[in-house]
C-alpha cells in the first residue's frame, strides 16, 4: 500500500519537479490510501493557486484510492507521532495513516527523510 502526502500530489497535479516520482503510488488506485487531511490540504491550495473547479477535479481524481478518515484511534497515533517526531498535525496524521496500514509513505517533505517505510526524494526547485 502507498500513501502520498500533499505535497506529492500537488507536485503530481501541477506535472513539474517531481511529478514522475509521485506517479507510480498515485496511479496505483488498487494500491492507493488517501488520508482525508490530504483531500484537505490538496483542495485549499488548488482553489487558492487557481480556483474551485479546478480543485474539485483533482480532489476526484484523489477519489480513485481509497480515502482513509480520520478517528480516534488515528488521531490519538498521530499526536504520539507528533510528540515523538516533533511533526506538524497533517504531518503527522499523513505518517500515521501510513503506519497503520503498513503503507509506504511517498513524500519530499525533508522531515520525513530518513524515516522508516518512506520513500523520499529531494523537491527540485
Amino acid at each position: 500500500m502507498n500513501v502520498v502526502d500533499s505535497s506529492g500530489w500537488l507536485e503530481y497535479f501541477s506535472g513539474e519537479g517531481n511529478a514522475d516520482f509521485f506517479a507510480p503510488a498515485i496511479e496505483d488506485t488498487e494500491h492507493l490510501l488517501v488520508p482525508v487531511i490530504c483531500i484537505y490540504e490538496v483542495f485549499k491550495r488548488i482553489m487558492l493557486q487557481r480556483d474551485v473547479s479546478v480543485a474539485r477535479t483533482n480532489v476526484s481524481d484523489m477519489h480513485e484510492g481509497q480515502i482513509v478518515d480520520l478517528d480516534a484511534s488515528l488521531a490519538m497515533s498521530a499526536a504520539h507521532i507528533s510528540m515523538e517526531l516533533k511533526l506538524p498535525m497533517a504531518d503527522s496524521l499523513i505518517l500515521a495513516t501510513a503506519r497503520a496500514h503498513d503503507a509506504i509513505l511517498w513524500t519530499q517533505d525533508e522531515h520525513f527523510k530518513g524515516l522508516d517505510g518512506v520513500k523520499y526524494i529531494e523537491k527540485k526547485i
